[in-house]
């Protein structure tokens, strides 16, 4: 039986004032599953990433509410949602937020960091981790020697360092070429996806549905559809 992850029950989120007042997520209601991975598709401007903010804890809904397993995670103190996100809920940005200065094992250290674990304790883990993407011979280049598709590899590797159990990719693929870019999906796919995480997706990118479970189809700030992918009726 499916154990909820996600539940997001009638969230909304206004942007600016009257008369140019947004409605830019209107009453999604929707629920993700540990052991899923969840697709969050459609057009420029539907609303896609704004969602992802709120369930993730970096936007606070105008209404409604997010749970994540146990947590009411907007009830929650600013301190206590802090480090809740830095424990339970792993991140990829779209643009990677890599830090320029710091060697690919820095970067991926911050997250325990953090948590303040010891610095070369801290760096440590990060190579094993680094090890799990397959880069560990990257560990003390900085980012800049990195292709694209390392790049993500890397921002992977941080958001997993702290073991979450809810992963979330904001367009993966998007700065990647198909090739790497399933590749990419087909690493988080199988070496990621446990039944004690979640894994959501936002992304414009039709090549790699395939890896999806549930496909949730968004426009103008509502839910249209949620399919089953093919490789859920596999």
């Amino acid at each position: 039986m499916a154990r909820a992850a996600i539940q997001a029950t009638a969230i909304n989120k206004w942007f600016g004032e009257e008369p140019a007042r947004t409605h830019a997520v209107r009453d999604v209601s929707f629920e993700a599953n540990f052991g899923e991975m969840l697709y969050v598709v459609g057009p420029s401007g539907s609303g896609k990433t704004t969602m992802l903010s709120m369930i993730s804890g970096i936007l606070r809904p105008s209404s409604g509410a997010v749970r994540i397993e146990d947590a009411d995670i907007w009830g929650l103190s600013s301190d206590a949602l802090a480090e809740f996100r830095l424990r339970r809920i792993g991140f990829v940005f779209q643009d990677y937020h890599l830090f320029p200065r710091l060697t690919t094992a820095e970067n991926v250290a911050i997250p325990l960091i953090l948590q303040h674990r010891e610095w070369n304790a801290a760096v440590e883990e990060a190579e094993r981790n680094l090890e799990i993407v397959g880069l560990r011979n990257r560990a003390q280049l900085p980012p800049v020697k990195l292709s694209g598709g390392e790049q993500q590899r890397v921002a992977i590797a941080r958001a997993i360092i702290s073991r979450p159990d809810i992963l979330i990719l904001d367009e993966p693929t998007a700065s990647l070429d198909g090739d790497t870019g399933r590749n990419i999906l087909s690493f988080v796919r199988k070496q990621l996806l446990t039944d004690e995480r979640c894994i959501v997706i936002v992304t414009h990118d039709a090549r790699i549905y395939e890896f999806a479970d549930r496909i949730m189809r968004m426009e103008d700030g509502s839910i249209t559809a949620v399919e089953r992918s093919q490789l859920d009726a596999q």
